[in-house]
């Protein structure tokens, strides 16, 4: 696996390879095994398989965790090695944004409920930069996990509205194995809050066999049953439990006859975590 930090020589690398297949999996790094998942998937299916790290300060808000987002770029290369990456890209801030960038991507709608309501101009900076990597990269498939599901969502109508040439791969998410989604953010817990936020996972699971058994007869039935789980948890602080068609992310009226999405975000001291479960 080569590494390399400037965006010409991604494209001089890339340039012998454009006959072959060419997977991108885009990380902000601290890889783990949600992360090489990916990897795994984009190689089964890709001949030449690109990782990008990097850290993107556009999609963080003011007194988020920018500065102290976990990076550790030497453990992260020898991973992403073992995982089956071919080339690794780890641009600078400096690199990826020689200026204040003035132009940016926005996809409207989608990014207005869930995370896009608490998290305001977030979507605008993942868009912004996957068009980037897109268009440095140019490859032939792109992965992401259903973790960030609303992010997945979002990126494919970016895909679909300006016509991208690229095949969007979404991929199960991972969890541990008492349920927690794997997240490059679970670092920041602590033994008594990482033991609490196993709730997130425990209140979907039950609100779905719940669902499956016709509980339900509307969405605010099953929002009022998973904060209650939540709240169970004197370490939880909830931001959001919503539930919403997938993927247009429209409110739900009816739920019979469609795919919705559950979703949460809940505070764990600072730690702000995010879950979700595609209830078919």
């Amino acid at each position: 696996m080569e590494v390399v930090n400037q965006i010409a020589s991604v494209r001089d690398r890339l340039k012998q390879n454009r006959h072959k297949k060419i997977g991108l999996v885009p990380t902000m790094g601290y890889l783990h095994e949600g992360h090489l998942s990916l990897i795994r998937e984009a190689k089964a299916n890709c001949e030449v398989v690109v990782l990008s790290v990097f850290v993107n300060p556009l999609q963080f808000g003011p007194g988020e965790d920018l500065s102290r987002y976990p990076r550790d770029l030497q453990r992260d290369i020898q991973v992403a090695k073992e995982a089956g990456a071919d080339l690794l890209f780890a641009p600078s801030v400096e690199e990826m944004y020689p200026h204040p960038p003035l132009t940016q991507v926005q996809v409207k709608g989608l990014t207005e409920p869930l995370c896009g309501s608490s998290r305001p101009g977030h979507f605008d900076g993942v868009t912004t930069v996957v068009a980037k990597l897109l268009h440095i990269v140019e490859p032939d498939h792109i992965y992401f996990g259903q973790k960030d599901a609303q992010q997945a969502a979002v990126i494919q109508r970016m895909v679909e509205d300006l016509h991208f040439p690229v095949h969007m791969v979404t991929c199960p998410t991972v969890r541990e194995e008492d349920g927690l989604a794997m997240s490059s953010r679970n670092v920041y817990l602590t033994p008594e809050e990482r033991s609490q936020a196993t709730i997130l996972y425990r209140s979907l699971s039950e609100g779905e066999k719940l669902w499956r058994q016709g509980h339900w007869l509307n969405s605010k039935d099953i929002v009022s049953f998973i904060e209650d789980q939540i709240q169970t948890q004197p370490l939880a602080k909830i931001d959001y439990v919503q539930v919403l068609h997938f993927p247009d992310l429209e409110p739900v009226h009816e739920l019979t006859g469609s795919t919705l999405i559950v979703a949460v975000a809940v505070y764990f001291g600072k730690t702000r975590l995010i879950d979700n479960m595609i209830w078919n």
